[in-house]
């Protein structure tokens, strides 16, 4: 089990830098044939060496940011940095976007020699058809500049369109004094170049104009090592809610090592990063049970899959709701069987990038979770190894008690810094009865 999990995960991270070649190869070849048709010798290497030399630096920049910010050459959001993920991401995907109307044209080729009969006895060679040539010049260029200009535009504007989502959520067993109860919701500032502290504040007023009654951040304060962690929290400080500001750690935490020091920062400024800890709260003479957690891994350093929220139990109460804070939305599977009424979670981002094709929403985040963003319901106690086709639940038919899960988008990017179709959000959530 332990050799075909590192197979796996060594057979995926292989085949994905052979798609980084290739797709530089390609865009290397492109400009070597573009710049050779100048007149000019000077330059023609004058242009290829420059991008070679930026090449360089942006797989530099890129090998560098891999140690989360410990020991890194190059200081976080510079430009190089920026240029380096627009690059990669805007490369890939036109690369793949290019060889997709390849694979077309060349499949339309071959349809047509099939049906269609040579001019002459012996001659295998079809007519030129000038309207297919053109079509398909068009389409390749086309696929290759909408990944470039789609990097541009959710770098420069759906990054930074904040968006608050109100949304309604049916607790089981919720006393009617909570029943209205606002939480504001932050998760995944990843405080750093690409998002800077006036940027933070910025989604600190906008949820504090939502007069929510508790505020919360699930995790993925910094992205590095190198990022400000103290400038983060300080701004975290400034959420207004009457019952507190609580939080839990990230895996950005544990990759920056800062699980402690978010802790003591939390501490000092007077708020509660909750750690595998519970804390009683009281809101119009009723009671909940606030239960916070660590990042929960789904897989132990040698591969072999473990049981999220080991040693929570002690934590859950049968006379109060529960929600649990938990930046992983996969432990969400386990907190229902344990009996927690709401989970909490951010880490996806959403995927950061969804397109809908058909009716149907592609994300990336589909890769890791079930649990891409927005409200999931399912039965509270069900075991949690339940098939997908019976798990989820629509609000409207709801029979029984239920457990709830909230996935929020997250504020900040990770690896190239693009949002497109999914913009960063701000989560007021109100609990209903049910």
């Amino acid at each position: 089990m332990l050799v075909s999990w590192f197979v796996l995960r060594t057979s995926i991270l292989l085949c994905l830098l052979l798609v980084l070649y290739l797709s530089q190869r390609f865009w290397y070849r492109a400009l070597w044939r573009w710049s050779g048709r100048w007149g000019s010798r000077p330059i023609r290497a004058g242009i290829r060496l420059l991008y070679l030399v930026g090449l360089l630096l942006i797989i530099l920049s890129v090998a560098d940011s891999l140690h989360n910010g410990r020991g890194n050459l190059i200081p976080r959001g510079t430009f190089l940095n920026v240029l380096a993920g627009l690059w990669f991401f805007s490369a890939l995907f036109a690369f793949l976007a290019v060889k997709c109307v390849h694979v077309l044209e060349r499949a339309w080729r071959l349809f047509r020699a099939r049906n269609q009969p040579a001019a002459k006895a012996g001659d295998d060679e079809l007519p030129v058809d000038p309207g297919r040539r053109y079509f398909f010049k068009t389409a390749t260029a086309a696929a290759g500049a909408v990944p470039f200009l789609g990097a541009m535009y959710g770098f420069a504007a759906e990054r930074l369109n904040y968006q608050v989502h109100r949304v309604e959520i049916p607790i089981s067993n919720l006393p009617s004094a909570l029943d209205g109860m606002k939480i504001a919701q932050l998760s995944d500032i990843h405080m750093s170049g690409y998002m800077p502290r006036s940027q933070v504040r910025r989604a600190i007023d906008m949820a504090n104009d939502l007069g929510a009654d508790l505020a919360i951040v699930t995790g993925d304060f910094i992205t590095g090592a190198d990022d400000p962690l103290d400038e983060c929290i300080e701004e975290i400080r400034r959420l207004s809610a009457p019952l507190g500001i609580y939080g839990c750690n990230g895996n950005h935490e544990i990759y920056a090592q800062a699980e402690d020091r978010a802790q003591e920062l939390f501490t000092q400024f007077g708020m509660r990063l909750l750690r595998h800890e519970n804390a009683l709260i009281s809101f119009r003479g009723a009671k909940f049970n606030l239960i916070g957690v660590d990042y929960q891994r789904e897989r132990n350093p040698g591969g072999r899959r473990i049981s999220t929220l080991s040693g929570v139990e002690p934590l859950i109460r049968n006379d109060v709701p529960n929600i649990l804070l938990s930046h992983n939305p996969n432990s969400f599977n386990r907190a229902a069987e344990l009996g927690v009424e709401l989970s909490l979670a951010g880490h996806t981002h959403g995927g950061q990038i969804q397109v809908e094709i058909l009716d149907h929403r592609l994300s990336p985040a589909r890769f890791i979770t079930d649990y891409v963003a927005g409200l999931y319901i399912r039965p509270l106690f069900t075991p949690a190894k339940t098939v997908a086709s019976q798990k989820f639940l629509h609000a409207a038919t709801l029979q029984g008690p239920h457990a709830a899960l909230y996935v929020n988008r997250g504020l900040g990017t990770v690896g190239a810094p693009v949002r497109l179709g999914v913009p960063p959000e701000i989560s007021l959530l109100t609990l209903r009865r049910s």
